[in-house]
């Protein structure tokens, strides 16, 4: 994998054109109509893939419905076969460094899939091998023409646990403490960057739920991290580009930085010197 980079003329000051894309769940057709031309690099928050048939059995989970190994493995494809439609596409353009969201799997997790459902599935950290110009920063602080970005994978956060009380509340629970825990300290090693790259939004910005498929007593809610909003208020990022609650895109501050929930498929060109 081999991540281009712009030349850049020496003694001439150039900004960087940064083109973050929102939440792209694998619609192709939007995103090749996003102006992605004369871009130095691509952002992307989270949720690469398409996830309809994932979303629906994890709302019918909550609902107390269960799916069948068969269309479990279905939903496994969906996400794996229409990630890299995405990336391949996006990669061509311009260097592309993305998070994993809600629908993107780790080896583990599909370690743990050939193991429930008895069959062999793909690994997706085989097919990014073969991706030249995309790089994931799960979880990383890097550096590019001298901007310092951080990438904060989707994490299980404590306040969103407590708030929306899922099913398996205390197991939940022990999980979201961990993942907070490991967040909070991800979020220590990077220390002030000029972005945040995160999936969901900080808390009380741009994070209201308000989505018809979504169980009724999480209508209303604030979904947002508030570990997140601690980390804004305190390292002032000049930008955060995140997704998650689609319902919540638009663009809001949080003392002087600038927040953008870029939605599904939402994007947005911002110029750094």
């Amino acid at each position: 994998m081999v991540v281009k980079k712009r030349v850049v003329r020496k003694g001439r000051r150039n900004k960087i054109r940064i083109l973050a894309i929102g939440d792209p769940h694998g619609d192709l057709e939007k995103i090749k109509k996003i102006p992605v031309e004369n871009v130095d690099l691509i952002l992307i928050p989270g949720d690469l893939s398409k996830a309809d048939i994932a979303r629906k059995i994890n709302f019918g989970r909550i609902n107390g419905k269960e799916s069948s190994d068969a269309l479990k493995r279905k939903a496994f494809m969906e996400i794996y076969k229409s990630t890299f439609a995405v990336l391949r596409y996006l990669g061509k353009k311009a260097p592309v460094y993305y998070i994993w969201g809600d629908f993107d799997y780790s080896d583990k997790a599909v370690k743990k899939g050939i193991k429930d459902f008895g069959s062999s599935l793909p690994f997706f950290s085989k097919e990014f091998k073969k991706i030249d110009n995309v790089r994931a920063i799960r979880d990383k602080k890097v550096r590019f023409r001298g901007l310092s970005i951080g990438g904060l994978e989707r994490f299980e956060d404590v306040n969103w646990v407590r708030d929306f009380r899922p099913d398996e509340f205390d197991k939940r629970m022990k999980v979201a403490r961990k993942e907070t825990k490991r967040a909070k300290k991800i979020l220590g090693k990077f220390g002030k960057v000029d972005i945040l790259l995160c999936h969901q939004p900080p808390f009380e910005v741009l994070d209201k739920v308000s989505n018809p498929v979504a169980p009724k007593r999480w209508n209303g809610k604030n979904a947002g991290s508030e570990l997140i909003l601690d980390y804004v208020k305190k390292k002032k990022p000049k930008y955060v580009f995140c997704g998650h609650i689609h319902e919540g895109k638009g663009m809001k501050k949080v003392g002087k930085t600038v927040v953008f929930n870029l939605g599904c498929c939402g994007w947005k060109v911002v110029e750094i010197e």
